[in-house]
């Protein structure tokens, strides 16, 4: 996926308990791996991740994201787990966690 689009950037932000987020599929979307392995990844370093950084999001709070979502994104795959989403501070810590050119490359982009 490439990342010239701002917009395409923009449409995965989201506000939640007021932070800007983005969320883990999303985030895995652009780094090109599959979410689970992102996830994986966090949870081996989640002392790199404090709750600034990462939190997971309650029934409520994907409920109501779901109906944004929907909205922007439709034919969005069902999820056995509630997502993780990352502020801007974890989306920079990811980078150095999955440590690949794209993660760097998706920082740049995120960041820049």
């Amino acid at each position: 996926m490439e990342i010239s689009n701002p917009t395409q950037i923009e449409n995965m932000i989201y506000v939640v308990r007021a932070q800007k987020v983005m969320l883990d599929s999303d985030l895995a979307e652009l780094y090109e791996i599959p979410t689970s392995r992102m996830n994986e990844q966090v949870k081996r370093n989640l002392d790199r991740f404090p709750p600034d950084f990462m939190f997971q999001l309650t029934d409520e709070e994907y409920a109501d994201l779901l109906n944004l979502i929907e909205f922007k994104h439709e034919g969005r795959g069902g999820r056995r787990k509630l997502p993780f989403v990352f502020t801007e501070c974890g989306v920079a810590m990811l980078s150095s966690v999955l440590s690949s050119p794209r993660a760097i490359s998706v920082n740049i982009s995120l960041t820049g």
